[in-house]
């Protein structure tokens, strides 16, 4: 019989972004989610904007929403447990219609994908007749259902070209249709949903980390504002900047983007000093080691998606999954 697994055996990891009281008053949860894991033959699939102890204590699976996109599909489990926000859950449970998905916090959403509903899609495609849409995968899945494709913040202009068409809606985040018009000959119409995470950063907020830290390197996320990005070194989704990271070896670098993204690309690069001038997604930080034990325990919080949507919605994922 295997030995019980202790927390302990992970601190020295996380030990330079975590206390060692703090990671202390983890261990319970953590060693009882791997206990629970291998009862219920789970794996938990974590978004980079989780908490360290989440992210690295008891994830299986981590990354940005296209790397838990791809993943999801590759599980070899009964038990899907989505430690990050609701349509993340959605689309693992789109994957992957025979299992269990759960997630921790049904509360868990996103200002994103509650911008837009179907509805504004089928208003969007009277208004410019024959025109495709690609959705972002932070929208619900009955907005997926009403698209013609998805895409990520890291494959969006790779899907936009994909179509072959001079003209593309690009819904619903509007700055990252923006930032991704800027790289393209395609014309892309957007609709006005923001981030509410990205969209609090300005371009002055990157002059003055200048002025501050003089010869740091600043990288932003897509969904900031187009002036934002062009003043940054770098942009991209979560795993572009944590590329970036592992392969310029900044020596002080600002990740323009949700808190935790720093602490959790800080564990792998401690010898990188991360200013953090994060701000903070109320939405998943509902995410936590307690209420994933809990949901593991009661098998809580299952998602499910109305058979009517369900193949059209899995149809827009699997093409983007394709390209």
């Amino acid at each position: 019989m295997n030995a019980p697994f202790s927390a302990a055996s992970l601190y020295d990891r996380v030990s330079h972004v975590i206390p060692k009281a703090e990671w202390l008053s983890f261990s319970d949860d953590i060693e009882a989610i791997h206990r629970l894991k291998r009862e219920r033959n789970a794996v938990i699939l974590a978004h980079n904007y989780q908490t360290p102890e989440i992210f690295h204590g008891v994830a299986d699976i981590v990354g940005d929403s296209l790397a838990l996109a791809r993943e999801a599909t590759r599980v070899d489990a009964d038990v899907i447990v989505l430690a990050g926000v609701h349509f993340m859950a959605e689309t693992a449970k789109l994957l992957n219609p025979e299992k269990t998905v759960l997630i921790p916090d049904m509360a868990a959403g996103c200002s994103l994908a509650d911008s837009i509903t179907p509805e504004d899609i089928a208003l969007m495609r009277q208004a410019h007749p024959g025109v495709p849409v690609v959705t972002y995968v932070n929208t619900s899945a009955a907005v997926k259902a009403a698209s013609d494709i998805c895409c990520t913040s890291g494959n969006a202009k790779r899907v936009v070209e994909s179509l072959g068409v001079p003209k593309v809606l690009m819904l619903p985040d509007e700055y990252l249709a923006r930032n991704v018009a800027r790289e393209t000959d395609v014309e892309l119409i957007a609709w006005h949903g923001h981030c509410e995470v990205h969209e609090l950063f300005t371009a002055e907020d990157v002059r003055e980390m200048r002025d501050a830290f003089p010869g740091v390197t600043i990288i932003a996320h897509p969904e900031c504002p187009p002036e934002v990005v062009a003043e940054a070194d770098f942009a991209g989704s979560t795993a572009g900047m944590s590329d970036y990271v592992r392969d310029t070896k900044p020596g002080r670098v600002v990740l323009l983007t949700e808190c935790s993204m720093s602490d959790n690309v800080a564990v792998n690069h401690p010898d990188v000093n991360f200013v953090r001038p994060c701000n903070l997604c109320p939405h998943m930080k509902r995410i936590t080691l307690a209420n994933i034990r809990e949901a593991l325990e009661g098998m809580r919080h299952e998602v499910t998606i109305d058979p009517a949507i369900a193949d059209d919605a899995r149809r827009a994922v699997e093409r983007m999954l394709s390209v």
